[in-house]
């Protein structure tokens, strides 16, 4: 081959390696994207983002938390009079609550927040206004398209490049760049590792473990698309030149790989095809993508038996698995979620944003029932109450709570350890206030005698004909 056919191989080959590179035109000029210098040249690849945000674990991980946070619905509460947090309804944040912009409902403005946080480690939620600086709607930008910024003072800015075509904003935020203070953003962030207003996500942290899990699934789906036959060696007799080894190899290649594999093969020379044979042992595919798919789920802080890696522990109930997800993977980030909001919105400390946590840890009808009447028996729950739970309609007498008679306090137990006969071992309560003649005729009265009714299967019990009772009572 002359130096004409090399250097235009060359250049073929170049063009082939840049098809599948990021390119990007200005002005007739390419502007070419590797992972290092000449990696291109060499067909050296790097995996973009989105090969890793659509890997299956880190997705599965990313959608059941943004999920999972989604669906549970904001509600505004206020102290009482003792104390305690009530729902509530504000003039303009409820209804901020109920709609935070035009064009996402609020599971979506939830997940959109977590999502953003997840994948880039700080949510940015810009504050629209309306008369009065009330805050009318809630926006959440794309955190690669939002700058930090500290002045010389302290104060903190956000330098926010949207360009009208990228825009889901009103018109007053159009423009390439826009600067505002940190008054009118709300900024929520993971992990600050290297500075606090920059947030690291648990994306980062599970990289090499997702970048190495699409790699090995690469090469898998090649390995299957080659029929699942190994690779081989073609061995010559000694003197073939590096040159005719090259031309051999595409010539095996063109004729019997691909749509063409299974076609008898012809060749000379004393050439022989030995094909490779893998251990699965030395392998370990399988528990390689396992134990880094447990990699990426420890950085997102979600059981990995969540997302369908490996089975629940044994022992553990509905309730323990549902607790723990709770505690290590949501439970950090909804408080998070609810210290912004009241943050961002200027609310005082007798008002607050929360999120309901009824739809995650929703147990089943029987459990429920149990847990309530419970409750209702033991007095810290009114009947009413438990019945709204199932969506039952109150009952009149339903909003007190019950308590049965044998539970004293304790100042009236003390009282009666004081009394001279704190165990009743003399006379009774009514002999001991009686009338002198009411306890003579007491003493001298008939004894009463239980009769049983074998008609209706009652008790009754009968009295002398003078009445007795009738003298017990006037003497009262």
């Amino acid at each position: 081959m002359g130096i004409g056919d090399r250097v235009r191989s060359f250049f073929a080959r170049s063009a082939a390696n840049l098809a599948s590179v990021p390119t990007v035109t200005s002005n007739g000029w390419q502007q070419i994207r590797e992972a290092f210098t000449g990696a291109w040249q060499r067909g050296i690849t790097q995996l973009k983002d989105r090969d890793i945000r659509t890997y299956s674990t880190v997705y599965a991980c990313m959608a059941r938390i943004s999920s999972d946070i989604g669906k549970l619905p904001f509600q505004f509460k206020r102290i009482d009079e003792q104390g305690l947090w009530r729902d509530a309804v504000h003039p303009t944040v409820s209804a901020l609550l109920r709609r935070p912009n035009s064009y996402q409902t609020p599971a979506q403005f939830r997940e959109a927040w977590i999502l953003s946080k997840l994948q880039a480690g700080n949510t940015y939620v810009l504050i629209g206004r309306g008369p009065g600086r009330s805050v009318t709607d809630l926006w959440v930008l794309d955190p690669a398209r939002v700058q930090t910024k500290v002045g010389d003072s302290g104060d903190v800015f956000y330098e926010l490049s949207y360009g009208s075509p990228n825009n889901l904003l009103p018109m007053q935020y159009g423009g390439e760049t826009i600067t505002v203070p940190a008054t009118e953003i709300i900024h929520d962030r993971e992990m600050a590792i290297y500075h606090q207003l920059v947030g690291v996500s648990p994306l980062a942290a599970a990289y090499l473990a997702a970048v190495k899990n699409v790699r090995i699934q690469n090469s898998a789906a090649e390995f299957f698309a080659n029929d699942a036959q190994p690779s081989g060696l073609l061995t010559a007799p000694a003197g073939m030149t590096e040159e005719d080894a090259k031309d051999v190899k595409t010539f095996w290649d063109t004729n019997y790989s691909g749509q063409n594999r299974g076609r008898v093969a012809v060749i000379g020379s004393d050439m022989k095809y030995t094909p490779f044979a893998f251990n699965a042992s030395d392998s370990q595919m399988v528990e390689q993508l396992r134990y880094s798919d447990e990699q990426v789920c420890h950085a997102f802080g979600i059981p990995p038996f969540k997302v369908g890696i490996g089975s629940i522990p044994a022992g553990m109930k509905v309730d323990d698995v549902n607790q723990l997800y709770y505690a290590d993977a949501l439970q950090a980030r909804i408080e998070a979620m609810e210290d912004c909001l009241d943050r961002g919105l200027r609310l005082d400390e007798t008002m607050g944003v929360e999120l309901n946590l009824e739809p995650l840890l929703r147990m089943d009808a029987q459990k429920m029932a149990t847990v309530e009447g419970e409750l209702v028996s033991k007095g810290i729950k009114a009947p009413n109450e438990a019945r709204r739970r199932f969506g039952l309609a109150p009952l009149t007498g339903g909003d007190s709570v019950y308590l049965q008679q044998q539970n004293y306090s304790m100042e009236a137990l003390a009282k009666r350890d004081s009394s001279p006969d704190p165990f009743g071992k003399g006379a009774t309560e009514g002999q001991r206030h009686a009338s002198p003649r009411l306890t003579r005729d007491m003493a001298t009265a008939p004894k009463r005698r239980a009769r049983y009714n074998h008609d209706d299967g009652t008790w009754d019990i009968e009295l002398d004909p003078g009445n007795w009772l009738r003298r017990v009572k006037q003497a009262v």
